[in-house]
């Protein structure tokens, strides 16, 4: 039996894309880099539910333009292989899993000494940051239930659609217990910021245990103001899977 891909599930809910809106951004895709490709609702499903394992270049391109992460991070268990015509009867669109039951990647600790990584990060985390609003003069908080990736020293993070109005993405590097990178937070339409888009940079420090982080974010305001607060990652699950997803896929209380 095949296994389901629930990084790709759990990357393509934190982009807050259905399955069909999924499908059209790849097309979309291979139409702005000159490749058009076919992808289908019906594509987006199979590659979900593990029946296939690794799309064909043409979709893996598409896919990383989409997700911003390689395909090697998108839960696919092989390398992308060469342009070639499957015998699934699919018009070649993706490779069948082999007989051998190649298991779906995951997220696996590097030996100690073994590179920059000492732990494997990936699954649900709790997101949490504090700033100050001077049009409302007081210190708010922000909240998002975000799904992580791993692929070596990359972190990659998405909030689920349920936990917040506002997506979040954090784009992350880590060298032993020293998170480095970017966040984007796209503020609700009817939200007391209407919609706007605000990024900036973040540090955090991996505490011992390796499940919770903090640290101090740093973003530009309206006034061009540079702006500072608390921020921190608290680990809640290792699992991806539609069940995990789920039961997360909420505001934080």
């Amino acid at each position: 039996m095949t296994e389901p891909n629930s990084t790709l599930r759990a990357v393509r809910m934190g982009l807050l894309l259905s399955q069909d809106d999924m499908a059209r951004a790849v097309r979309n895709a291979g139409e702005r880099s000159g490749e058009p490709n076919g992808c289908s609702k019906r594509h987006v499903q199979r590659w979900e539910a593990g029946e296939v394992a690794a799309p064909r270049p043409v979709y893996a391109r598409a896919l990383e333009s989409v997700t911003g992460l390689p395909i090697s991070a998108l839960g696919f268990s092989l390398s992308v292989p060469p342009e070639r015509v499957s015998d699934d009867g699919a018009g070649g669109h993706d490779l069948k899993p082999s007989t051998a039951g190649v298991a779906p990647a995951r997220n696996t600790p590097l030996p100690e000494g073994r590179g920059a990584v000492e732990g494997s990060y990936g699954g649900i985390w709790l997101s949490r940051y504090e700033y100050y609003s001077s049009g409302r003069s007081g210190t708010y908080v922000g909240q998002h239930y975000v799904v992580l990736l791993q692929h070596g020293n990359r972190l990659s993070a998405r909030s689920l659609p349920g936990s917040s109005d506002s997506p979040l993405t954090l784009d992350l590097a880590i060298d032993r217990n020293v998170v480095t990178g970017t966040w984007t937070e796209q503020t609700a339409s009817d939200g007391y910021y209407q919609g706007a888009r605000y990024h900036g940079a973040i540090q955090l420090l991996v505490e011992p245990t390796s499940r919770r982080m903090s640290g101090k974010w740093v973003g530009f305001g309206k006034e061009f103001d540079v702006n500072t607060g608390p921020w921190e990652l608290v680990f809640k699950d290792a699992s991806t899977s539609k069940t995990a997803l789920e039961r997360y896929n909420r505001r934080p209380e």
